[in-house]
């Protein structure tokens, strides 16, 4: 089953598991964007909207999806924020280099078949100096994990993967640098990175 398909039919249901589990951590996490000035906000796999709701108003907000189903709940959280509505793909943005201040990917990294790849294309698309707000679940590197590795395979093809060393997709992308990792859940599995695109 696709991603694309998968999500669509979970749409419906994302909000009762992901709601209650991560709104501290989305909030803690969107408290970094700056709001001494209206900046670029690209919201990379926005979902259900579940972010929306923790945004500052001085922004513009691109918000971006693989599926319609999700965009669709979505869009009404938005509020009086001001927000452009895209469906696309995290692997293929359709959107021009340097485009933003900041890209938002909550809970995308570990969703997409290529992480290394979606981190490349949110830094192309970040200005120099701009930076990605990540919130995910990551294995720190070196840990076997035999559990999260097994049932991966299987995860990954309908929901998320459990396996992503974050390491592994920064070592894969050039012109990044890490300015904060810190724990948000789950004992540290899940982290709030900040990359500055430092080229």
């Amino acid at each position: 089953m696709s991603l694309r398909t998968s999500y669509s039919l979970l749409a419906p249901f994302y909000d009762v598991v992901a709601q209650p589990l991560f709104t501290g951590a989305r909030r803690a996490s969107l408290a970094r964007l700056r709001t001494d000035a209206r900046r670029e906000v690209l919201l990379d796999g926005v979902g259900t909207g579940l972010d929306l709701p923790h945004l500052p108003p001085i922004h513009r907000y691109t918000a971006l999806d693989l599926t319609r189903a999700m965009l669709a709940r979505a869009v009404r959280r938005a509020g009086a924020l001001d927000v452009s509505w895209v469906e696309g793909d995290s692997l293929r943005l359709p959107f021009r280099d340097a485009s933003f201040d900041y890209v938002v990917l909550h809970l995308i990294l570990a969703v997409v078949p290529d992480g290394a790849g979606a981190l490349r294309e949110a830094l192309r698309v970040v200005r120099r100096g701009g930076e990605l707000l990540i919130l995910d679940k990551f294995l720190a590197r070196g840990t076997h994990a035999p559990l999260r590795r097994l049932a991966s395979p299987l995860l990954g093809s309908l929901v998320t993967r459990t396996d992503v060393v974050f390491e592994d997709l920064l070592d894969a992308t050039a012109g990044a640098a890490v300015t904060e990792d810190a724990p948000a859940l789950a004992g540290g599995w899940f982290r709030a990175i900040t990359v500055k695109r430092v080229v």
